[in-house]
């Protein structure tokens, strides 16, 4: 699968030209960005880029305070709307389009389409929010088919929790956050029974830093009684928000960033997803989830892509600060190594403090190792926020959002940089900060070393050195049929004279042979000569603040096998442990070879083994008895390098492949396997799931038993 490089849009503001910038300033004041004005030329220049997908972050309607009466959309009272404009993830209507966001609010839905349209036509693919753990106070959908139920007709507001409300309430008790309730109007806002608010505030009390004008859904979970699960029959809730996405899918988007996705229960992702893809198998989902310990969970359950916010961003924000050492981006893919290809790298989002704020680094260029490292390391995606590229420092006090390094989300506002970008004003510092973007992105997508290829982290052999600071540079390498890139990171304030060490271990992983040969440094395109020696040293010069990209093609003769090599082969790491396990088992039940013929991938795997005889009924289902006994049993998956003349007894090296080395690395599952292999695995057993047979195919003639399995 190629890499998805992801580039968020805040629709509002993106194509706004207009320079009043009034704080707090209405939209007949400040302007509004059209989806008109993400036009084809722009487009273009997205895709041209690198990106692969665009996100057009607020594009369902939402509430705010500019009056759309005229058009038959109801007022929203202006004390629970944060801002003029309103926040996008306050939804006033599931399958409604945002009136501020048309050239002709009455043409609002034919002009999204249009929109869709126009992405598709320059190559992207089209992401938009789905807002699924809260609503606007005063949520009214008008533009729901026909017989859909409105979200809370119906309810019994007469108990705080029922399975069949799509809201939580506080009965005899009015709604009074503490906030002016009049906004400015003559009467204030009233709700009683007070709804509790969006970020589970179960009382009718909510703060000014709660989420106040938000009303928390209800998916069957009982807060106030132990978070007791009523999800059977299905809650009426989930049913109306799987028609919601399923709405949207028809409309030609091809994927979800979820809001808050762990604030809603992964029982219901894992029911949605697979009903939304049941109709449309191309949709991805994004969740938005910060709690590293529920990461596995949320991707068993349907998510492809989940941010890794607290982890690589954080780690990340810390090294450009020098609030941390470059080493700590070891510490932070080795916690999400098993679901690498899962995690969503950034270092800016709507969220986010920009970085070239006052309150992160200050300049743009001091985050480019951080971007080069995110955008290369792994094949997950990649995002970047509009204007990011060109070092928006997002210090405006715009209105309700004020001065806090953020580009407001509340307020009508143009963004400087967008608008210098549109008229071809940027200065040279900005306009370099977007032709390095530009280049590490096209890198990204083109090199297959970086979609298709394997990781291999320098740092546990680089300490300290008069020639290498472990605290301010980051080295690792990418590879993938012959081509390797070396990618040395420089997050110092120094330019640095840097002696990188070549262990043999990496020599012996990426099956990579020791030769001098010419390398080019994809973002400059200069050229060099690079010695690869087993123990050697790789010597080159790094300015301050960059990255450097080198690749190397070797020649045909010296191209290493990786492909046909069953021990090099990537495979999916759950599938993969799972393989070793069953090899270790069949050698158990049956005293057999472990496997000589293995295709494992992420759907199903088949593994082919010698036997005496056909298994029995009996023998499969201890096979699946055993092997799911192994995964509920967590064993560790660890790893140890020995030298192949110290091979622990039992381990075989018929399967080694031609270009292994004088060490070898060595898998070990618990006391119950340990073999030679150099691919990816999970942690720990648990994280494999549930091994399903899907069936035993028996060749009497070779005497020879397929298995057939998926996890689940």
């Amino acid at each position: 699968m190629n890499k998805i490089l992801l580039y968020q849009i805040f629709t509002r503001l993106y194509g706004n030209h207009n320079t009043t910038r009034n704080p707090g300033g209405s939209i007949s004041e400040n302007g509004s960005g059209k989806m008109r004005d993400i036009d084809a030329a722009a487009l273009r220049r997205i895709a041209m880029m690198g990106f692969t997908h665009v996100w057009y972050t607020g594009v369902i309607r939402h509430a705010t305070t500019t009056d759309y009466t005229r058009y038959g959309l109801p007022a929203q009272h202006p004390a629970i709307v944060k801002g003029r404009a309103g926040s996008p993830y306050a939804i006033t209507d599931y399958y409604d389009i945002d009136p501020d966001l048309a050239d002709f609010p009455e043409e609002r839905h034919e002009e999204f389409d249009d929109l869709v349209a126009r992405s598709h036509e320059a190559g992207l693919k089209v992401i938009i929010d789905f807002v699924p753990n809260h609503v606007a106070r005063q949520y009214h959908s008008i533009y729901a088919p026909e017989g859909v139920r409105g979200l809370g007709e119906g309810d019994d507001s007469t108990k705080e929790f029922d399975a069949n409300n799509n809201f939580y309430y506080c009965p005899d008790a009015t709604f009074a956050p503490q906030i002016d309730l009049y906004g400015g109007e003559s009467m204030p806002y009233a709700e009683r029974p007070a709804r509790a608010t969006g970020n589970d505030c179960f009382h009718a009390y909510p703060g000014r830093n709660d989420w106040y004008e938000t009303v928390k859904l209800n998916y069957g979970v009982d807060y106030a009684h132990g978070h007791a699960k009523h999800f059977s029959p299905i809650p009426s809730t989930w049913v109306q928000m799987r028609d919601i996405l399923l709405y949207w899918c028809s409309r030609g988007i091809d994927g979800f960033r979820c809001d808050m996705a762990e604030m809603v229960p992964s029982e219901f992702w894992r029911w949605v997803t697979a009903q939304v893809r049941d109709v449309y198998p191309h949709i991805i989902f994004i969740g938005e989830v910060y709690n590293p310990s529920l990461y596995r969970e949320y991707i068993r359950s349907g998510f492809d892509y989940l941010y890794d916010k607290v982890g690589m961003y954080d780690t990340m924000r810390a090294i450009i600060c020098r609030q941390a050492p470059a080493t700590q981006i070891t510490e932070a893919w080795q916690q999400t190594d098993d679901i690498s290809s899962h995690m969503l790298y950034f270092l800016e989002n709507h969220d986010e403090q920009r970085i070239a704020s006052r309150f992160f680094a200050g300049d743009g260029h001091s985050a480019i190792p951080a971007m080069v490292c995110s955008a290369l390391m792994h094949r997950g995606p990649f995002m970047v926020y509009a204007a990011q590229e060109y070092g928006e420092p997002g210090m405006d006090v715009e209105g309700f959002s004020g001065q806090d390094g953020r580009t407001t989300i509340f307020d009508y506002w143009s963004i400087d940089t967008l608008c210098r970008a549109a008229w071809g004003t940027l200065s040279e510092s900005e306009q370099h900060l977007s032709d390095v973007y530009t280049r590490v992105l096209q890198i990204a997508i083109s090199e297959e070393a970086v979609s298709r290829g394997k990781f291999f982290d320098l740092m546990y052999a680089n300490g300290r050195s008069d020639r290498f600071n472990p605290d301010r540079q980051y080295v690792f390498v990418r590879g993938y049929m012959g081509e390797l890139l070396f990618v040395v990171a420089n997050f110092d304030t120094v330019h640095t004279h840097l002696a990188i060490h070549l262990p043999a271990h990496l020599f012996d992983t990426l099956s990579v042979p020791e030769t001098e040969t010419e390398a080019t440094e994809l973002i400059t395109g200069r050229k060099a000569m690079i010695s690869l020696k087993r123990g050697g040293m790789a010597t080159m010069e790094v300015p301050a603040h960059t990255a450097q990209v080198w690749k190397i093609t070797l020649t045909k003769a010296e191209n290493y096998k990786m492909d046909k090599d069953p021990l090099v082969k990537e495979k999916f790491p759950p599938a993969h442990t799972a393989e070793h396990l069953l090899n270790q088992t069949m050698q158990r039940m049956f005293g057999c070879a472990r496997s000589h013929n293995a295709h494992i991938e992420r759907r199903k795997s088949k593994m082919t083994f010698k036997l005496d005889h056909r298994p029995t009924r009996h023998e499969e289902r201890e096979i699946v008895q055993r092997m799911n006994d192994l995964i509920d049993a967590d064993l560790p998956v660890t790893y140890e390098v020995c030298s192949i003349d110290n091979l622990p007894e039992g381990v075989s090296l018929t399967r080694l492949p031609e270009t292994a080395g004088e060490t070898i690395r060595l898998v070990r599952i618990g006391d119950y396997d340990v073999c030679p292999c150099i691919g990816r695995h999970v942690r720990s057993t648990a994280q494999i799931g549930r091994f399903e047979l899907l069936g035993i195919n028996w060749d009497e003639m070779k005497r020879e038993c397929r298995i057939r399995f998926k996890l689940v």
